[in-house]
């Protein structure tokens, strides 16, 4: 860990390079910096290749980021979160110089969190609606990058996963406004309780779009954005479920079991399962036989 307050004649930064250990680096989401920064007069600074996610948030003042070829102008409340292999460059106004705080991390697992982040509607800046509580999170983890806490790197992950968690929520407000949130939930619970109730029987997308006057595609693409899955996968997930049950708390064959979850083929129910799961049906039926609960 390096701390200082570092001065130029344009911005003035007060930072903590954080070195993470081995195990948080190959394990957990893991900071690699954090800090804030005051602008002294009007900058640009630019960035790619780094193997790094950036979230940062405008404490006073304005200015703009370029990132996926959109330029975007950010003001007092506004947040960003780019993955900075992805080329960006933000700059300063120069007649409302302001005044950033900023946390650069990363982890083995944050390529598959941004693209869910992405895929649920999420942008790459937004207007908080609660800029304090990220304020206070983000001089939360910069205290803690600075403390000589036995067990930081957890409580470090602990509170990057607060930070991912509180945009995952925020996106929401943006990917289906509250103008017709409910006009979406409403088009979605009837087909979601048939799906709770018909999942182990084959159930095509023209079906419900018939049954329920929606179109195919837009019926994907709302499911997608209010459940985090495809309809697809949510069949699968509920199909699997009932065969861990059937597993632990039956002696039925597993190939009887692929057809009471509604799969005919048991070789592409083992398949499916291992997908989910990461181990087969019968792997998971010996391991969960040894348990007691």
């Amino acid at each position: 860990m390096d701390e200082h307050l570092f001065t130029k004649h344009l911005v003035q930064s007060n930072r903590i390079l954080y070195t993470p250990s081995i195990f948080a680096k190959t394990s957990l989401i893991h900071l690699q910096e954090a800090g804030e920064l005051t602008a002294l007069q009007p900058h640009f600074s630019s960035r790619e290749h780094l193997n790094s996610y950036l979230f940062f948030l405008v404490l006073s003042g304005s200015g703009t980021i370029q990132y996926e070829r959109q330029t975007v102008p950010l003001k007092q409340g506004d947040c960003v979160f780019v993955d900075c292999r992805t080329s960006y460059s933000h700059c300063s106004s120069a007649e409302d110089l302001w005044r950033l705080q900023w946390v650069h991390f990363f982890g083995p697992n944050m390529d598959s969190i941004y693209e869910k982040y992405i895929n649920r509607g999420g942008n790459f800046h937004f207007t908080a609606k609660n800029p304090n509580v990220y304020e206070v999170l983000l001089q939360e983890i910069f205290d803690m990058a600075r403390s000589d806490d036995p067990v930081r790197d957890m409580k470090l992950y602990e509170k990057l996963v607060r930070l991912l968690t509180l945009a995952m929520e925020e996106e929401k407000r943006y990917a289906d406004p509250a103008s017709f949130q409910n006009t979406i939930r409403s088009k979605l619970v009837p087909i979601k309780e048939y799906l709770d109730a018909h999942y182990l029987e084959t159930v095509h997308l023209d079906t419900l779009s018939d049954q329920f006057f929606i179109n195919k595609y837009y019926l994907s693409r709302i499911f997608k954005a209010q459940y985090g899955t495809s309809i697809n996968n949510y069949l699968i997930h509920k199909r699997v479920t009932k065969a861990k049950q059937l597993l632990r708390f039956s002696n039925e064959s597993i190939e009887a079991i692929s057809h009471l979850c509604g799969v005919d083929d048991p070789a592409y129910f083992s398949r499916m399962f291992k997908k989910v799961e990461g181990i087969t049906p019968g792997e998971y039926r010996k391991v969960w036989s040894k348990r007691k609960n």
